[in-house]
């Protein structure tokens, strides 16, 4: 079985981010207790299915050890705009996808440095080594956005799992059987889901159109300025604002964008610094303000915070009887929530 390695720049566990992804709804991650993350997903060539097991090396002086990820690459009907690679820049083009996954095709060299600020030294002491790992393309994203848009986060993660157990490829990795989600020439074939309205399958289309144009390429989307990146991604149909910022940021992987338009982000940055809840524009733009700080790593840091919200219990006694419990209330909030 083919192999690549990847060699982290800065802090980095493969560990921290398989714990988040357990928790994190979209993914439907079902980890084994053996320090293997395995994946399966659509490449980036909009034909082919990835399936890979990653693994990290243990160092005995606690550095960042090295990250092997094994592959194999089942090919599908090539798009005719496409040509056929070879068999080796096939294999590269695996290696920056899984980079970009895993947040490790950014140099974190620097990283460490934002700790002296408080609030981001205290984030990385609760989550030592953890990256944001990001939806597989931005054509995932975008279909995650679509969707989830006004239904539970619960609701939306089971319809994603079972239109990839339906109509993914299923692939063997690492003693698991795991179903990727559709390439986007697979999912313009499907015409009915249930829990889905007819508008958003026809969403669902129109960004399998744009995945095969090119327009949902992450290189493009990173190499443009971010605002240019967000105004050519709310082009698409059913991408507003929100949904534009989950596709450049998790999708895409871009390190250091501002989400404007995440409350939960908003909410949880002023918590942190001592700030009241944000209620207008100009709150968020000082938040942003804060947030400059951050930088080149803007996005990280908001993906620290939006965690650390998640993690922490709400305060007070939980109430019965007329008002919803506070679990209830979590996951009755649509999958906007979920960054």
């Amino acid at each position: 079985m083919p192999a690549v390695t990847l060699t982290p720049a800065g802090p980095f566990s493969l560990a921290s981010g398989i714990r988040f992804l357990e928790s994190f709804s979209p993914a439907s991650y079902h980890h084994a207790a053996d320090g293997i993350l395995r994946l399966a997903f659509p490449a980036d060539d909009g034909a082919s299915v990835v399936a890979a097991a990653v693994r990290q090396e243990a160092r005995a002086d606690g550095g960042t050890g090295t990250v092997r990820a094994e592959f194999t690459v089942h090919p599908g009907t090539p798009h005719p705009a496409k040509a056929v690679t070879a068999e080796a820049a096939a294999h590269q083009a695996v290696r920056a996808q899984l980079a970009r996954i895993l947040s490790l095709d950014v140099d974190a060299t620097g990283f460490p440095g934002l700790a002296a600020d408080p609030v981001v030294a205290g984030l990385t002491a609760d989550h030592p080594g953890l990256r944001p790992v990001c939806f597989h393309s931005p054509y995932e994203a975008a279909t995650w956005a679509i969707i989830g848009n006004r239904i539970r986060m619960t609701q939306a993660a089971a319809i994603k799992a079972r239109i990839a157990h339906q109509h993914g490829y299923r692939v063997h990795i690492a003693g698991q059987t795991l179903h990727a989600f559709p390439t986007p020439a697979a999912l313009l074939a499907i015409t009915h889901v249930p829990g889905l309205t007819d508008i958003k399958i026809q969403r669902l289309h129109a960004l399998a159109e744009a995945a095969l144009d090119g327009k949902l390429d992450a290189p493009h989307l990173r190499a443009l300025p971010a605002d240019h990146a967000l105004a050519e991604l709310r082009t698409l149909p059913g991408i507003g604002p929100f949904s534009a910022e989950l596709i450049l940021i998790r999708g895409a992987g871009h390190p250091d964008v501002f989400p404007r338009h995440e409350p939960r982000v908003h909410k949880a940055v002023a918590t942190a610094y001592g700030l009241p809840a944000p209620t207008t524009d100009d709150d968020v733009t000082q938040l942003a303000k804060i947030a400059d700080r951050w930088k080149p790593y803007r996005s990280w840091i908001a993906f620290l915070l939006r965690v650390r919200a998640q993690d922490t219990p709400p305060p007070g006694p939980v109430c019965h009887g007329s008002r919803a419990t506070s679990a209830r209330s979590a996951d009755r909030g649509s999958a906007r929530g979920t960054w």
